[in-house]
């Protein structure tokens, strides 16, 4: 239960008990929990949608579930893809890329990519509401996005060279986090569920090997930036193929 806890504290700005004694090690050894803290976060976006859906246009409810998303998670990823996008956008080598993710500051990389991010969970999302699958959807892609987390931190070394709860994740996590999400698409009994799990993989080994290739290796911020790419393909890949049940 700490680690279940330790995960949520990361990722979230729900209320943990205890969690002022939660440190790196913690949160390294929970990173197997991360899909299942997406559920959660996935079910209270649901249940928000669920009870504005009728009451407002679809595109207000989209809004308000990526204004949820930004207040539940404190922007985290959301601020991982700008740095990464000026990052990656600004820097003329390895060192140069490490030291633009490093400042707080968002230029203009990072706002565009901020912007088409949340202008394509807002359009996907106003989409799917008005789809009978529109719940599992809410659900299951916050999950998938943690899920990627574990397939960088699984197959990707660290790019910097200071300490980073990121090295202490490692590979078993990952087993624990894939079975988590098999359980997840399993209930949902969905078949686009499953063309998002396949998506999100291609998508993290696509960026994987691109942050490889300028910096050897992931940040946090740059898992951060996988996390709301493969958000993106899998909303995508919700809607795609309508007929599919």
């Amino acid at each position: 239960m700490r680690y279940l806890l330790a995960a949520i504290a990361f990722l979230t700005r729900f209320p943990v008990p205890g969690a002022a004694s939660i440190d790196a090690a913690d949160v390294a050894r929970s990173a197997g929990w991360f899909p299942l803290v997406g559920v959660l976060l996935g079910g209270t976006y649901a249940g928000a949608a669920a009870l504005l859906r009728t009451h407002f246009p679809m595109g207000v409810v989209a809004v308000i579930v990526v204004l949820l998303d930004v207040v539940f998670t404190g922007a985290l990823h959301f601020d991982g893809l700008a740095d990464t996008a000026d990052g990656f956008g600004g820097g003329k080598n390895r060192e140069d890329v490490l030291r633009i993710m490093r400042d707080h500051a968002i230029g203009s990389y990072g706002g565009a990519a901020l912007v088409l991010a949340m202008t394509l969970k807002i359009a996907a999302i106003a989409a799917l509401l008005g789809q009978s699958h529109w719940a599992s959807a809410l659900i299951l892609t916050p999950a998938l996005g943690r899920w990627s987390i574990l397939l960088l931190t699984a197959s990707l070394p660290y790019a910097r060279s200071t300490e980073s709860l990121i090295t202490g994740i490692g590979k078993r996590p990952l087993l624990w986090g894939t079975g988590l999400i098999a359980i997840s698409l399993i209930a949902a009994t969905s078949l686009r569920a499953w063309i998002a799990l396949g998506a999100v993989p291609l998508v993290s080994a696509g960026f994987g090997w691109y942050c490889r290739r300028r910096i050897a290796g992931i940040t946090g911020d740059t898992l951060g930036a996988n996390l709301e790419l493969c958000e993106s393909i899998a909303l995508l890949a919700f809607i795609w193929a309508p007929q599919a049940n």
